[in-house]
């Protein structure tokens, strides 16, 4: 099972890649998604998948599942939901005063050409 979780890791963060790469912003934006998605679910496969009780001590035994990458994974879902929606108005606002969500559009050219004559 975790071969093929691995495998489904390497698929979303190739796509994440290849669509952060791209020149429009709302690719951007979701190939972040898409690439904490595969973050969540390495952190997933480190605790291992297999079956067990919840990890409350009692005297059924000791075969408990770790908490531990179910809280890292909850904390990265909250910090990725806070990022995509941070990304998104930052997107808003640049298509309302740009018209555009081209990244090379989107770059100040009187700015660059400023700073370059500076220096």
């Amino acid at each position: 099972m975790e071969f093929y979780m691995i495998i489904l890791c390497g698929i979303l963060v190739s796509f994440g890649v290849y669509m952060m790469l791209s020149k429009s912003t709302i690719r951007i934006i979701i190939g972040v998604g898409l690439f904490s998605h595969a973050a969540n679910l390495i952190i997933l496969i480190s605790g291992g998948l297999y079956d067990g009780a919840i990890p409350i001590i009692s005297e059924l035994g000791n075969n408990y599942i770790d908490p531990i990458p179910a809280a890292l994974i909850l904390t990265a879902i909250v910090i990725g939901f806070a990022v995509t929606c941070l990304l998104i108005s930052i997107y808003i606002s640049n298509y309302k005063l740009k018209n555009t969500d081209d990244i090379s559009i989107l770059e100040d050219i009187d700015y660059i050409k400023e700073v370059n004559k500076d220096a």
